[in-house]
């Protein structure tokens, strides 16, 4: 089966708002057996919709878009899939009650330009939606299927797992693909790709190395007719890549960085207080991502002038001798946030942002410090001049990495 897909809205052809729902859908049909060979961002105007989607009826066996389904004069989805089929819309009398109930449950009149969502075309049927208003549109006519799905990130998630993709499974029980990814830190790209290579060569296993900003990850890749029977390729092979890694792999497929740091501080019933400075709250907003992080994240001081740093206990003297930009301040930090909070880890982060150096320091230059349970404080430097916020997301990680490592007992040096 080919596939592309369509992503509907201005606002993504002008880079206002970046399009993940192509990312999340393309990630998902190779392992529906579903070949992606297109996919294609148009803006709120009917003509180019029309043309981009009757490209697409003409190519494809399936094609899906996301956006241009909502109430106003520029969601023109329904319209483009109207025209290029010659099918008159309608208003739907379920999908009207429905609608209205949704906004009288709210307690308020559902203004009128909203009808618009309770269309459907005779080839169409509407796709439920509980998380908004608009209903997709499953669209099946001459062998060809068009899936039309909500732009907001939220509501096409939700309607793409629950009713999309059960409704594909059902229907295309073809070669499948699965797929593992193991996520290793502390290793470089070409070692990781060197201690794996011997795995390469795996009849009906594909393996490749991606360096990303928490490590380096490994994807394992099998196809056969059943999930069952790809999993089966797969698990040895993760199991032997298991062995060669060992400590160094945190995470597997969805895992997230942070997300492994709580467990750690969970299975060690540990605490952690952080002073940042240069990454501006960023450190502390990442790790109470994770639902349950209060159970070791303490509290988080964001001291982004050098008085405040003083106030909360780095001493005046360190920073006159060493800057304000310097391991030592970095290991002050992590040490009087660790007393001042009474945890058992500290961690303290200061640098230079950019995009203009400081006191003579380079953009980009960044110390972050953990401070552990025996008192010691242990520091990083990294220097990555890539714009402001990609400097601040890595000394976010930097900190992470840091921190995981003391955790596993992994840290032996420290600055004089």
């Amino acid at each position: 089966m080919k596939a592309e897909i369509i992503a509907i809205g201005t606002e993504i052809l002008l880079g206002e708002i970046v399009d993940t729902n192509s990312a999340f859908i393309a990630q998902r049909l190779p392992e529906l057996g579903i070949d992606l060979l297109y996919t294609s961002v148009v803006g709120d105007n009917l003509g180019r919709i029309v043309e981009t989607l009757e490209r697409a009826w003409n190519r494809s066996d399936l094609v899906i878009t996301t956006g241009g389904l909502g109430p106003t004069d520029d969601d023109l989805t329904r319209e483009g899939v109207a025209r290029v089929l010659g099918e008159e819309p309608y208003v739907d009398p379920a999908l009207e009650q429905r609608l209205r109930a949704w906004f009288a449950g709210r307690g308020y009149p559902m203004p009128e330009s909203n009808i618009k969502q309770a269309w459907l075309i005779p080839s169409a049927r509407p796709i439920e939606n509980p998380r908004g208003t608009a209903p997709g549109w499953w669209v099946e006519r001459d062998g060809h299927i068009i899936v039309c799905m909500p732009g907001v990130p939220s509501e096409m998630e939700r309607m793409w797992t629950k009713e999309v993709q059960p409704e594909l499974e059902r229907r295309f029980a073809g070669e499948v693909l699965v797929t593992r990814t193991l996520k290793t830190v502390g290793i470089g790209e070409g070692t990781v790709d060197e201690m794996a290579r011997p795995l390469y060569a795996t009849p009906g296993i594909g393996i490749g190395t991606y360096a990303r900003a928490d490590g380096v990850h490994l994807r394992i890749g099998a196809k056969a007719r059943t999930r069952e029977e790809a999993w089966e390729r797969i698990r040895p092979v993760e199991e032997a890549l298991e062995r060669i890694f060992g400590d160094a792999i945190w995470g597997r497929d969805d895992d997230t960085f942070e997300g492994h740091i709580a467990d750690l501080m969970h299975q060690r019933r540990a605490t952690l207080a952080v002073m940042e400075s240069c990454t501006g709250g960023l450190l502390s907003s990442t790790l109470t991502d994770v639902p349950g992080a209060s159970s070791y994240f303490v509290a988080g001081l964001v001291t982004y002038q050098t008085e405040q740093k003083i106030a909360f206990g780095v001493p005046a003297e360190v920073i006159a001798e060493h800057g304000v930009v310097s391991q030592e301040t970095a290991r002050a930090m992590a040490l009087a946030v660790r007393e001042r909070i009474g945890t058992d880890y500290g961690i303290g982060i200061t640098g230079v942002a950019g995009p203009d150096p400081q006191d003579g320091i380079p953009p980009g230059t960044v110390h972050v410090a953990v401070a552990t349970p025996d008192g010691e404080a242990y520091v990083i430097t990294t220097t990555m001049n890539q714009g402001r916020a990609a400097v601040k997301r890595r000394a976010v990680t930097t900190a992470m990495l840091l921190l995981r490592r003391a955790l596993l007992g992994q840290l032996s040096a420290r600055p004089a």
